[in-house]
């Protein structure tokens, strides 16, 4: 008998009938002899349509009356799947965040899970009960309701089966597991039987949007063996995220493509070459809790410098006034930006053993007459920056390159 984590996004409860069929997907484990925690997220639409009741309400709702608000979603969809579980006969128990309890820290709509007390789920699993819990909320060290940020329940059901030492964690969604690339941009794309846990990482950084970046580094941290499968069709395997690499890895260099629209770039020319003018215009933007992602120096010429990074598409306009702003008191001869360029970036642990992956990208691309703005590089990614428009033809060109399909 093991122990399993099941969780259920938003579109896998996004009707009555869905619920239901989530509950007999849950009395099938349970049948086979398993214990069962299962976290579930608020009804598709649902978040949305809260967050837009608060806004009617003030301009800027009150962080914590708005996870109040919000957390209402997951407790709706607790207590159906309690009730349509024991209409079929297999007993079960709801618990909101609050009640289990998954603690975090104060920052609300955005917290941290700090601790969980286990011990009401271990009595339950005892007496034979399937236990359901709320994802994406918790309670903060002051007692008060507080919510994870948008897809927070992945991290609510990956904290879970680390503080249960659960054997698997199952991540149930509307795809039915992690693909080389966005099947809706290449049809050709394959699910992956496997791909490692540094390999999902990069890849949910970099824009794949199957699993929440947070719950890999959860997962990551204690070692939570975590597998993503279909809710909407019965069979299949799905992609298990491994620590293990593949004894066949070093025959494929990459192993899958991510994009993400949701760039913008910074320009800044003719900035004075002298010690700590980086830090002056990188940490005017961190000091407004924008995120830099790629940067780029170039030596310029007379004593100057210039500087190109981005940042996320909808910091674009606060960014490019920050560095205006800075134009007198640094001495910048110029500020541009760009907020219609997109990411792609090519993943894959094999890159360690394999040379020319770079080259070959880049050699793809000019074929495409594709221009490459920027290029930032790790151990196992290489990321490019391109115009907006050739994202869809850059991930099929790649894809087609490294023979993913």
């Amino acid at each position: 008998m093991a122990l399993i984590v099941q969780k259920y996004g938003g579109t896998s409860v996004g009707s009555a009938e869905r619920i239901k069929n989530v509950a007999k997907r849950v009395a099938k484990t349970r049948a086979e002899g398993h214990d069962v925690v299962v976290v579930v997220s608020a009804m598709s639409g649902e978040t949305n349509r809260l967050v837009a009741l608060a806004h009617e309400m003030q301009d800027t709702p009150d962080p914590r009356e708005l996870d109040v608000v919000l957390a209402t979603g997951e407790q709706v969809t607790i207590g159906l799947l309690a009730m349509a579980l024991k209409n079929i006969g297999v007993d079960a128990k709801s618990y909101t965040g609050w009640q289990v309890a998954v603690k975090t820290d104060t920052a609300h709509t955005k917290a941290r899970i700090e601790e969980i007390d286990g011990d009401k789920m271990r009595d339950d699993l005892k007496a034979g009960r399937v236990v359901i819990v709320a994802g994406f909320q918790g309670i903060s060290s002051e007692g008060n309701i507080a919510t994870l940020g948008r897809g927070g329940s992945d991290t609510s059901a990956v904290a879970l089966a680390a503080a249960l030492g659960a054997d698997e964690c199952q991540i149930y969604t509307d795809v039915d597991g992690v693909y080389t690339t966005d099947p809706r941009v290449v049809p050709e794309a394959k699910c992956l039987d496997t791909i490692t846990f540094e390999e999902m990482l990069e890849l949910a950084s970099l824009g794949s949007k199957v699993l929440q970046i947070r719950s890999v580094e959860f997962a990551g941290k204690y070692k939570v063996r975590l597998r993503v499968l279909s809710s909407l069709q019965d069979g299949g395997n799905g992609t298990l995220i491994t620590f293990e690499e593949d004894e066949n890895m070093e025959k494929a260099a990459v192993t899958g493509i991510a994009f993400d629209k949701n760039q913008a770039r910074i320009n800044v020319r003719g900035v004075p070459d002298k010690p700590g003018v980086a830090y002056q215009l990188i940490g005017a933007v961190a000091d407004a809790n924008v995120e830099v992602d790629m940067i780029i120096q170039n030596i310029g010429s007379e004593g100057t410098t210039d500087f190109s990074f981005t940042v996320p598409r909808g910091d674009y306009k606060q960014t490019m006034e920050l560095m205006r702003n800075l134009q007198d008191s640094i001495g910048v001869a110029d500020v541009s930006g760009d907020d219609a360029v997109c990411k792609v970036s090519v993943v894959g642990v094999g890159m360690r053993s394999h040379v020319g992956v770079a080259a070959k990208i880049f050699r793809s691309l000019a074929e495409e007459g594709i221009n490459i703005q920027m290029i930032s590089t790790s151990e196992i990614k290489v990321s490019v920056l391109i115009d907006e428009k050739y994202m869809e033809l850059a991930t099929r060109v790649l894809h087609k390159a490294f023979n993913l399909g």
